[in-house]
């Protein structure tokens, strides 16, 4: 009998809201969610809704103000902001919508990056580096610059950075919002392929009923709260 996925991500009683002026903003109500290794969840609901709030807290990213997040069995609001920053560094991989490329540096340059903070040498950096410039089919274009490339192609970069240092999650915030829809299916068959194939833990925030069709299971946030009527897996 086959064993039932581990649990990589759980949440418990999340709640997260901000001030504007005299006023307090709830964003996130009373959120509890089970995320298993291997996941492919995507994250829909209406702007405003939450959804890259919630991504962000997974993410480490930003506090709640009650509740308790659990990644890979580490309670990450219990940690100091200098102890959190090790753990992203080390757990998660980051695809953003506008890839966050640093202009000046090479393809090859900007996947390398997260490798400077480890103690790999230069020659285990770049054999680190050329594995996951393969793994999203882009060796001949890894002394280019990000103006050099076009959007799909940064966006491939971006995943291959996300990927170097081997994360426990990955999250996606609109990974395919910038691209034409040729390039938007690329990288959703990419992100796809991890999944299914290296068994890559993923969790995407989409306003895409295209993008939200390549997930295994879908999260619906209405106002800040998980609709349960309107989940699935897909």
């Amino acid at each position: 009998m086959e064993e039932p996925a581990k649990v990589i991500v759980e949440l418990r009683d999340l709640n997260k809201s901000y001030r504007r002026g005299n006023q307090i903003l709830p964003v996130l109500e009373s959120i509890t969610l089970t995320i298993h290794e291997g996941d492919f969840l995507a994250l829909m609901g209406p702007s405003g809704s939450g959804k890259s709030t919630l991504l962000n807290l997974i993410a480490g990213l930003d506090r709640p103000d009650q509740g308790t997040i659990l990644v890979a069995g580490v309670d990450i609001t219990s940690l100091s902001q200098s102890e959190l920053a090790r753990w992203r560094a080390g757990n998660v991989g980051f695809i953003f919508q506008f890839y966050n490329l640093i202009p000046v540096l090479t393809a090859f340059e900007n996947i390398e990056l997260p490798l400077l903070l480890t103690g790999l040498s230069k020659k285990e950096r770049r054999e680190h580096v050329l594995a996951v410039l393969d793994l999203v089919r882009l060796e001949e274009r890894m002394d280019h610059y990000p103006s050099q490339l076009s959007g799909g192609q940064q966006q491939r970069v971006a995943i291959a950075r996300a990927l170097i240092s081997d994360p426990t999650i990955l999250v996606a915030d609109e990974p395919t919002g910038d691209l034409d829809r040729t390039s938007a299916e690329e990288v959703l068959a990419l992100i796809e392929r991890l999944n299914r194939d290296l068994g890559k833990t993923v969790i995407m925030v989409t306003h895409d009923p295209r993008a939200a069709r390549k997930a295994r299971t879908l999260k619906v946030l209405e106002k800040g709260v998980l609709a349960h009527a309107a989940e699935t897996a897909l």
